[in-house]
């Protein structure tokens, strides 16, 4: 395997929804392993001077949805403009995507599912309930990965993995870092394929 892809996301965004599945096809054809990082998206945001979403200039929130709408068409997903749980809070379905790397699982399918469950399936990320239906379709543990999710050990690393995207100046998500070389946004995907070549 080459080195890792660093993949610093929540699994509240809708870009890294519109992307998350041509990233993981990427880094497969390419042998790359991916390190998931979750990040706490508003710490970045404060530390940019970047507006949550409802409250940018209205133009800036209209273009967002002419994008969205186009990039949904372009890799033909299923998405919701005005989703019903949006904003949600992401830090438990972002922590137990800790969780299951730190047990040695591969978090891709439940990184899918969280992302497809706001933007697409009218659902609540920050639900317990629902967290623990998705791990267990996965054939997984739920009530061992939520619970590890919520120990500290595994806030210590979401904290660190915020603290790292900021000191390496990275702009939002998804950003996918390969050779220290940031790609900002899902539509750099075919750009982060040209270097993987």
């Amino acid at each position: 395997m080459q080195t890792a892809i660093e993949y610093y996301f929540t699994c509240l965004s809708p870009y890294a929804y519109l992307g998350h599945h041509t990233f993981t096809a990427i880094a497969a054809e390419h042998h790359t392993a991916i390190e998931y990082k979750p990040i706490k998206l508003g710490k970045l945001f404060a530390v940019l001077g970047v507006l949550p979403v409802k409250q940018r200039p209205q133009v800036r929130q209209d273009y967002r949805l002419i994008e969205l709408a186009r990039w949904s068409k372009k890799r033909q997903l299923p998405l919701n403009l005005h989703p019903a749980f949006f904003p949600a809070d992401p830090s438990l379905a972002d922590k137990c995507t800790i969780a299951l790397q730190q047990l040695g699982q591969d978090p891709a399918e439940f990184v899918a599912q969280m992302l497809a469950a706001c933007w697409a399936k009218e659902q609540n990320i920050a639900d317990v309930a629902l967290i623990g239906q998705i791990l267990t379709s996965l054939q997984l543990d739920a009530n061992k990965i939520i619970a590890q999710a919520s120990s500290d050990e595994i806030e210590a690393i979401y904290e660190a993995n915020t603290a790292t995207a900021i000191e390496k100046g990275l702009l939002g998500v998804p950003t996918y870092v390969y050779q220290s070389e940031p790609f900002w946004g899902q539509d750099r995907l075919e750009l982060l394929a040209d270097k993987l070549a």
